[in-house]
């Protein structure tokens, strides 16, 4: 705690706390789970303007959680959830604790509770086992929940590990077909997403320049470097890296959004 102190002397502004499941925080120190404890501790911390934590899992995701996002406005409203899966016959496979009901009513909740808050999550499609009836169910579902951002991935056999031992392993052409109808499908969900923000005034950070250094690339609360989306303005060469500016969305660009500088 003493270190991230000093951090914003060094001109950190955005703090992200990742793990592969930041939720299990505090387990091995303190013999349970203290991740809402930990970031009420780094919102007190001057200095720091937005608070981030990723991957956090869904059966951990619990009503101090959600409520300490909900009350402190360092923290972004933005979880990231790697579900993997929807059928519950995949994830019970996949080892994973959660199941569909619950999985839903932990959405549900966050969103009731955080309006304006961003959903990102991952899933893997082809585990061994899916059938078409799993797969319909986890397509359903991307269509009923409309995540605003959402990753996927193929499964990859490897040596050893449970997964390679099921015999029903699904074709490589049936999951790359499988993935791109979920990618079709977040593109079409995530261009309606990004349109309702026409408009709208954000804050954002600046991460840069393009490389002709045209446009300032920055970000808003609802995307995290190197994986969402860009907001692009033009350069007027007033705006430095890790400078805070106010920007109205003007059109969208596939994932990204072009904006204006509101001064």
């Amino acid at each position: 705690m003493k270190k991230l102190k000093n951090l914003h002397l060094h001109g950190i502004k955005e703090l992200i706390v990742i793990a592969q499941d930041t939720t299990k925080y505090g387990i091995d120190i303190y013999g349970e789970p203290r991740l809402a404890e930990l970031l009420d501790k780094l919102c007190k911390i001057e200095g720091f303007k937005w608070i981030r934590f990723l991957y956090s899992y869904p059966e951990s995701i619990t009503d101090e959680l959600i409520d300490v996002v909900k009350r402190n406005e360092k923290i972004c409203n933005y979880f990231d959830i790697p579900l993997q899966h929807f059928s519950d016959s995949v994830l019970k496979r996949m080892n994973r604790k959660s199941d569909s009901k619950s999985i839903e009513k932990t959405l549900e909740k966050i969103r009731k509770e955080i309006p304006d808050v961003i959903l990102r999550t991952t899933f893997i499609v082809g585990f061994p086992g899916e059938t078409e009836e799993d797969f319909f169910e986890l397509y359903e579902f991307v269509n009923r929940a409309k995540f605003e951002k959402l990753g996927v991935f193929k499964y990859s056999k490897e040596d050893g590990t449970p997964a390679s031992r099921i015999k029903e392993q699904v074709h490589y052409k049936t999951k790359q077909a499988r993935l791109n109808k979920i990618m079709t499908l977040e593109q079409q969900i995530s261009k309606i997403k990004l349109e309702e923000k026409i408009g709208n005034v954000y804050e954002a950070i600046v991460d840069g320049f393009s490389n002709d250094s045209k446009f300032i690339c920055a970000r808003s609360y609802m995307d995290i470097p190197n994986e969402d989306g860009t907001i692009f303005i033009k350069n007027d060469g007033s705006i430095n890296p890790g400078d805070f500016i106010k920007c109205k969305i003007t059109a969208v660009r596939n994932y990204d959004m072009l904006g204006e500088l509101v001064k």
